[in-house]
Protein backbone atom coordinates (compact mmCIF):
# COMPACT_ATOMS: atom_id res chain seq x y z
CA UNK A 1 0.00 0.00 0.00
CA UNK A 2 0.85 3.57 -0.81
CA UNK A 3 1.06 6.26 1.74
CA UNK A 4 -2.21 8.44 2.13
CA UNK A 5 -3.16 11.65 3.82
CA UNK A 6 -6.04 10.64 7.06
CA UNK A 7 -8.81 12.49 5.13
CA UNK A 8 -8.21 10.15 1.91
CA UNK A 9 -8.55 7.34 4.66
CA UNK A 10 -11.34 8.18 5.89
CA UNK A 11 -10.30 10.59 9.15
CA UNK A 12 -12.63 13.12 9.99
CA UNK A 13 -13.61 16.01 12.77
CA UNK A 14 -15.44 13.10 14.91
CA UNK A 15 -11.85 11.18 15.17
CA UNK A 16 -9.45 14.40 15.20
CA UNK A 17 -11.71 15.69 18.57
CA UNK A 18 -10.33 12.91 20.07
CA UNK A 19 -6.27 12.78 19.46
CA UNK A 20 -4.57 13.90 22.03
CA UNK A 21 -0.64 13.91 22.64
CA UNK A 22 2.17 12.42 20.08
CA UNK A 23 -0.19 9.24 19.47
CA UNK A 24 -0.18 8.47 16.14
CA UNK A 25 -3.96 7.23 14.66
CA UNK A 26 -3.88 4.34 12.22
CA UNK A 27 -7.13 2.56 10.49
CA UNK A 28 -7.42 -1.39 10.92
CA UNK A 29 -7.37 -3.06 8.01
CA UNK A 30 -7.52 -6.55 9.02
CA UNK A 31 -7.36 -8.66 11.87
CA UNK A 32 -5.43 -11.88 12.87
CA UNK A 33 -5.13 -13.84 16.51
CA UNK A 34 -2.04 -11.84 17.28
CA UNK A 35 -2.19 -9.18 15.48
CA UNK A 36 -3.66 -6.25 13.25
CA UNK A 37 -3.04 -4.78 9.95
CA UNK A 38 -3.22 -1.15 9.69
CA UNK A 39 -2.54 1.62 7.79
CA UNK A 40 -1.55 5.05 8.19
CA UNK A 41 0.18 8.48 6.66
CA UNK A 42 3.43 6.14 6.90
CA UNK A 43 2.17 3.42 5.17
CA UNK A 44 1.20 -0.06 6.42
CA UNK A 45 2.40 -2.06 9.21
CA UNK A 46 1.64 -5.06 11.16
CA UNK A 47 0.91 -4.05 15.20
CA UNK A 48 0.19 -6.38 18.25
CA UNK A 49 -2.82 -7.39 19.40
CA UNK A 50 -2.28 -5.78 22.68
CA UNK A 51 -4.59 -6.55 25.72
CA UNK A 52 -5.91 -2.66 25.34
CA UNK A 53 -7.13 -3.78 22.27
CA UNK A 54 -8.56 -7.25 22.98
CA UNK A 55 -10.91 -5.47 26.15
CA UNK A 56 -11.97 -2.48 24.29
CA UNK A 57 -13.15 -4.42 20.75
CA UNK A 58 -11.03 -4.10 17.78
CA UNK A 59 -13.21 -4.93 14.21
CA UNK A 60 -12.25 -3.85 10.55
CA UNK A 61 -11.98 -0.35 9.83
CA UNK A 62 -11.62 1.11 13.24
CA UNK A 63 -9.31 4.06 13.84
CA UNK A 64 -6.49 2.92 17.00
CA UNK A 65 -4.22 5.22 18.37
CA UNK A 66 -0.08 4.12 18.57
CA UNK A 67 2.45 5.11 20.96
CA UNK A 68 5.33 6.23 18.97
CA UNK A 69 7.60 5.48 21.75
CA UNK A 70 6.61 2.11 22.16
CA UNK A 71 5.22 1.25 18.50
CA UNK A 72 2.03 -0.46 20.55
CA UNK A 73 -1.74 0.59 19.85
CA UNK A 74 -3.24 1.95 22.99
CA UNK A 75 -6.38 3.11 22.23
CA UNK A 76 -9.79 2.03 19.95
CA UNK A 77 -11.49 5.64 19.02
CA UNK A 78 -15.31 6.04 19.30
CA UNK A 79 -16.77 5.06 16.25
CA UNK A 80 -19.13 6.75 13.70
CA UNK A 81 -20.95 3.78 12.56
CA UNK A 82 -20.77 -0.28 13.89
CA UNK A 83 -22.02 -2.97 11.77
CA UNK A 84 -23.00 -5.68 13.98
CA UNK A 85 -24.55 -9.12 14.87
CA UNK A 86 -25.90 -11.01 17.49
CA UNK A 87 -23.38 -14.56 17.86
CA UNK A 88 -25.51 -17.13 16.20
CA UNK A 89 -23.71 -19.52 18.81
CA UNK A 90 -24.18 -18.00 21.75
CA UNK A 91 -27.08 -15.89 20.98
CA UNK A 92 -25.50 -13.42 24.43
CA UNK A 93 -22.78 -11.53 23.02
CA UNK A 94 -22.18 -9.50 19.88
CA UNK A 95 -19.90 -9.88 17.09
CA UNK A 96 -18.43 -7.21 15.64
CA UNK A 97 -18.41 -7.22 11.72
CA UNK A 98 -17.32 -3.74 10.61
CA UNK A 99 -16.77 -0.01 11.73
CA UNK A 100 -16.80 3.73 10.62
CA UNK A 101 -18.56 2.51 7.28
CA UNK A 102 -20.64 4.78 5.10
CA UNK A 103 -22.51 2.70 2.57
CA UNK A 104 -23.18 -0.87 3.23
CA UNK A 105 -23.69 -2.65 0.16
CA UNK A 106 -26.32 -5.37 0.46
CA UNK A 107 -25.36 -8.39 -2.59
CA UNK A 108 -28.05 -10.40 -3.55
CA UNK A 109 -28.65 -11.83 -7.03
CA UNK A 110 -30.86 -12.35 -9.39
CA UNK A 111 -32.01 -16.21 -8.69
CA UNK A 112 -32.55 -18.19 -5.96
CA UNK A 113 -30.72 -16.35 -3.47
CA UNK A 114 -33.04 -13.39 -3.76
CA UNK A 115 -35.26 -13.30 -0.14
CA UNK A 116 -36.79 -9.78 0.95
CA UNK A 117 -36.98 -11.45 4.56
CA UNK A 118 -33.07 -11.90 4.54
CA UNK A 119 -32.87 -8.61 2.75
CA UNK A 120 -34.59 -6.77 5.76
CA UNK A 121 -32.42 -7.97 8.02
CA UNK A 122 -29.29 -6.77 6.57
CA UNK A 123 -31.26 -3.09 5.81
CA UNK A 124 -32.14 -3.59 9.99
CA UNK A 125 -28.39 -3.86 10.37
CA UNK A 126 -27.15 -1.29 8.13
CA UNK A 127 -29.93 1.66 10.21
CA UNK A 128 -29.10 0.16 13.37
CA UNK A 129 -25.17 0.90 12.82
CA UNK A 130 -25.24 4.34 11.69
CA UNK A 131 -24.69 2.90 7.58
CA UNK A 132 -26.44 3.77 4.48
CA UNK A 133 -27.89 1.11 2.77
CA UNK A 134 -27.60 0.38 -0.86
CA UNK A 135 -28.90 -3.19 -3.06
CA UNK A 136 -27.20 -4.66 -5.39
CA UNK A 137 -28.40 -7.35 -7.62
CA UNK A 138 -25.61 -9.21 -9.18
CA UNK A 139 -25.43 -12.02 -12.10
CA UNK A 140 -27.93 -9.63 -13.79
CA UNK A 141 -26.37 -11.35 -16.71
CA UNK A 142 -27.86 -14.35 -16.35
CA UNK A 143 -31.40 -13.79 -16.73
CA UNK A 144 -33.67 -12.65 -18.87
CA UNK A 145 -35.37 -9.62 -17.10
CA UNK A 146 -33.07 -8.49 -14.65
CA UNK A 147 -35.65 -5.34 -14.24
CA UNK A 148 -38.14 -7.23 -13.16
CA UNK A 149 -35.82 -8.39 -9.79
CA UNK A 150 -34.75 -4.66 -9.22
CA UNK A 151 -39.07 -3.30 -9.63
CA UNK A 152 -39.72 -5.97 -7.46
CA UNK A 153 -36.98 -4.90 -4.45
CA UNK A 154 -37.96 -1.49 -5.15
CA UNK A 155 -41.97 -2.52 -4.09
CA UNK A 156 -40.90 -4.48 -1.21
CA UNK A 157 -38.24 -2.91 0.31
CA UNK A 158 -39.08 1.35 0.11
CA UNK A 159 -36.56 4.07 -0.10
CA UNK A 160 -33.95 2.11 -0.79
CA UNK A 161 -31.44 2.38 -3.73
CA UNK A 162 -31.33 -0.52 -6.37
CA UNK A 163 -28.35 -1.19 -8.82
CA UNK A 164 -29.39 -4.77 -10.97
CA UNK A 165 -25.92 -5.37 -12.28
CA UNK A 166 -23.02 -7.84 -13.81
CA UNK A 167 -20.20 -7.52 -11.92
CA UNK A 168 -18.07 -8.76 -14.48
CA UNK A 169 -19.13 -5.67 -16.53
CA UNK A 170 -16.32 -2.69 -16.88
CA UNK A 171 -19.38 -0.31 -16.53
CA UNK A 172 -20.49 -1.60 -12.70
CA UNK A 173 -17.08 0.26 -11.11
CA UNK A 174 -18.05 3.62 -13.10
CA UNK A 175 -21.86 2.77 -11.91
CA UNK A 176 -20.98 2.64 -7.92
CA UNK A 177 -18.47 5.08 -8.11
CA UNK A 178 -20.51 7.97 -6.19
CA UNK A 179 -20.42 6.06 -3.09
CA UNK A 180 -16.86 4.68 -3.77
CA UNK A 181 -14.86 8.28 -3.60
CA UNK A 182 -11.67 9.12 -1.60
CA UNK A 183 -12.47 9.22 2.07
CA UNK A 184 -15.83 7.01 2.04
CA UNK A 185 -15.78 3.92 3.44
CA UNK A 186 -17.73 0.56 1.58
CA UNK A 187 -18.95 -2.39 3.37
CA UNK A 188 -19.82 -5.44 1.44
CA UNK A 189 -22.72 -8.08 3.08
CA UNK A 190 -24.48 -11.00 1.68
CA UNK A 191 -24.31 -14.92 1.69
CA UNK A 192 -21.92 -16.96 -0.44
CA UNK A 193 -21.92 -17.33 -3.77
CA UNK A 194 -23.75 -14.06 -4.62
CA UNK A 195 -21.09 -12.54 -5.97
CA UNK A 196 -19.52 -10.56 -3.52
CA UNK A 197 -15.77 -11.72 -4.67
CA UNK A 198 -16.45 -10.78 -8.48
CA UNK A 199 -17.58 -6.95 -6.88
CA UNK A 200 -14.39 -6.46 -5.06
CA UNK A 201 -12.36 -7.45 -7.68
CA UNK A 202 -14.31 -5.01 -9.85
CA UNK A 203 -14.26 -2.07 -7.32
CA UNK A 204 -10.40 -2.61 -6.10
CA UNK A 205 -8.37 -3.55 -9.39
CA UNK A 206 -7.93 -7.10 -7.05
CA UNK A 207 -7.80 -10.56 -8.58
CA UNK A 208 -9.22 -12.65 -5.83
CA UNK A 209 -10.34 -16.37 -7.00
CA UNK A 210 -13.94 -16.94 -6.75
CA UNK A 211 -15.95 -20.46 -6.81
CA UNK A 212 -18.93 -21.45 -8.31
CA UNK A 213 -22.55 -21.97 -6.49
CA UNK A 214 -24.88 -25.33 -6.46
CA UNK A 215 -27.32 -25.09 -9.06
CA UNK A 216 -29.95 -26.45 -6.58
CA UNK A 217 -29.96 -23.47 -3.97
CA UNK A 218 -27.75 -20.88 -6.11
CA UNK A 219 -25.50 -21.10 -2.99
CA UNK A 220 -22.13 -20.88 -2.91
CA UNK A 221 -18.84 -21.67 -1.01
CA UNK A 222 -17.03 -19.47 1.29
CA UNK A 223 -14.54 -17.58 -1.46
CA UNK A 224 -13.67 -14.78 1.72
CA UNK A 225 -12.14 -16.09 4.86
CA UNK A 226 -11.97 -13.23 7.01
CA UNK A 227 -13.13 -9.70 6.78
CA UNK A 228 -10.09 -6.76 5.21
CA UNK A 229 -9.86 -3.80 3.92
CA UNK A 230 -8.78 -2.73 0.14
CA UNK A 231 -8.50 0.45 -1.17
CA UNK A 232 -11.06 1.54 -4.27
CA UNK A 233 -10.24 2.35 -7.76
CA UNK A 234 -12.35 5.34 -7.13
CA UNK A 235 -10.17 6.20 -3.91
CA UNK A 236 -12.56 4.87 -1.02
CA UNK A 237 -11.95 1.89 0.64
CA UNK A 238 -13.92 -1.28 0.64
CA UNK A 239 -14.00 -4.05 3.62
CA UNK A 240 -15.48 -6.93 2.42
CA UNK A 241 -16.95 -10.20 4.27
CA UNK A 242 -17.57 -13.52 4.56
CA UNK A 243 -20.86 -14.77 3.10
CA UNK A 244 -23.25 -15.17 6.53
CA UNK A 245 -26.17 -17.40 6.55
CA UNK A 246 -27.29 -16.58 9.78
CA UNK A 247 -28.02 -13.02 10.48
CA UNK A 248 -29.76 -12.41 13.86
CA UNK A 249 -29.98 -8.72 14.85
CA UNK A 250 -28.61 -7.17 17.90
CA UNK A 251 -30.44 -4.59 19.77
CA UNK A 252 -31.75 -3.06 16.67
CA UNK A 253 -35.83 -1.64 17.42
CA UNK A 254 -33.89 1.72 15.52
CA UNK A 255 -33.21 -0.29 12.54
CA UNK A 256 -36.42 -1.76 12.10
CA UNK A 257 -38.21 1.01 12.74
CA UNK A 258 -36.50 2.38 9.82
CA UNK A 259 -36.63 -0.35 7.34
CA UNK A 260 -40.57 -0.92 8.18
CA UNK A 261 -41.36 3.00 8.73
CA UNK A 262 -44.55 2.62 6.17
CA UNK A 263 -46.15 0.09 9.30
CA UNK A 264 -45.05 2.14 11.96
CA UNK A 265 -46.50 5.25 10.92
CA UNK A 266 -49.84 3.47 10.31
CA UNK A 267 -49.83 1.14 13.36
CA UNK A 268 -49.68 4.34 15.26
CA UNK A 269 -53.16 5.04 13.82
CA UNK A 270 -54.53 1.83 14.73
CA UNK A 271 -57.15 2.35 17.39
CA UNK A 272 -56.06 -0.10 20.12
CA UNK A 273 -52.03 0.54 20.83
CA UNK A 274 -52.06 -3.62 21.51
CA UNK A 275 -53.20 -4.03 18.41
CA UNK A 276 -52.29 -7.59 16.27
CA UNK A 277 -53.12 -5.98 12.55
CA UNK A 278 -55.84 -9.01 12.08
CA UNK A 279 -59.39 -8.25 12.62
CA UNK A 280 -59.33 -6.16 14.98
CA UNK A 281 -61.86 -3.27 14.42
CA UNK A 282 -59.92 0.67 13.91
CA UNK A 283 -56.75 -1.28 12.13
CA UNK A 284 -54.93 1.41 10.05
CA UNK A 285 -52.42 -1.75 8.89
CA UNK A 286 -54.57 -4.74 7.79
CA UNK A 287 -55.57 -3.85 4.24
CA UNK A 288 -52.55 -1.48 3.12
CA UNK A 289 -49.54 -3.45 3.91
CA UNK A 290 -49.43 -6.96 2.45
CA UNK A 291 -49.94 -9.41 5.51
CA UNK A 292 -46.65 -11.38 4.45
CA UNK A 293 -44.49 -8.38 5.50
CA UNK A 294 -46.57 -7.35 8.68
CA UNK A 295 -46.02 -10.62 9.77
CA UNK A 296 -42.05 -10.51 8.41
CA UNK A 297 -41.84 -6.72 10.99
CA UNK A 298 -44.08 -8.44 13.53
CA UNK A 299 -41.42 -11.49 13.93
CA UNK A 300 -38.32 -9.30 13.71
CA UNK A 301 -39.55 -7.27 16.35
CA UNK A 302 -40.11 -10.11 18.52
CA UNK A 303 -36.35 -11.65 17.81
CA UNK A 304 -35.15 -8.32 19.03
CA UNK A 305 -37.07 -7.91 22.09
CA UNK A 306 -36.33 -11.66 23.33
CA UNK A 307 -34.11 -13.07 20.86
CA UNK A 308 -30.80 -12.71 23.65
CA UNK A 309 -33.26 -14.43 26.56
CA UNK A 310 -31.49 -17.71 27.58
CA UNK A 311 -33.85 -20.81 27.47
CA UNK A 312 -34.13 -20.35 31.72
CA UNK A 313 -35.60 -16.62 31.11
CA UNK A 314 -37.51 -17.62 28.22
CA UNK A 315 -38.93 -20.12 30.28
CA UNK A 316 -39.66 -18.06 33.14
CA UNK A 317 -41.32 -14.95 31.17
CA UNK A 318 -43.62 -17.48 29.42
CA UNK A 319 -44.70 -18.68 33.18
CA UNK A 320 -45.36 -15.85 34.12
CA UNK A 321 -48.26 -15.46 31.36
CA UNK A 322 -49.43 -18.72 31.98
CA UNK A 323 -48.00 -20.16 29.21
CA UNK A 324 -45.15 -22.72 27.42
CA UNK A 325 -42.82 -21.49 24.96
CA UNK A 326 -43.11 -22.65 21.83
CA UNK A 327 -42.91 -26.41 22.07
CA UNK A 328 -42.30 -26.72 25.90
CA UNK A 329 -45.79 -28.71 26.06
CA UNK A 330 -44.98 -31.22 23.78
CA UNK A 331 -41.53 -31.93 24.71
CA UNK A 332 -42.79 -31.98 28.33
CA UNK A 333 -45.35 -34.89 27.08
CA UNK A 334 -42.72 -36.64 25.04
CA UNK A 335 -40.37 -36.40 28.35
CA UNK A 336 -43.27 -38.53 30.55
CA UNK A 337 -44.01 -40.69 27.46
CA UNK A 338 -40.53 -41.91 27.49
CA UNK A 339 -39.87 -42.51 31.74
Amino acid sequence: MSNYTLPELGWTAHFAAQLSGNLIPMRVTDIHKSFIGAIGVGGAERLNMTLDLVEQGVTVGDWVLKDPDTNQPVQVLARQSLLKRRNARTNMDDQLIAANVDTLFVVSSCNKDYNVARLERYFALAHQGGAVPVLILTKADLVDNPRAYEAEARRSLPGVAVFALDALDPATAKTLAPYCGAGQTVALLGTSGVGKTTLTNALTGLNQLTQDIRSSDARGRHTTTARSMHRMLAGGWLIDTPGMRALRLADAREGLEAVFSDIEELAAQCRFNDCAHESEPGCAVRGVIEPERVQRWQKLMHEDTYGHETIAESRERYRKVGKPPAGGKARGQAKRKGR
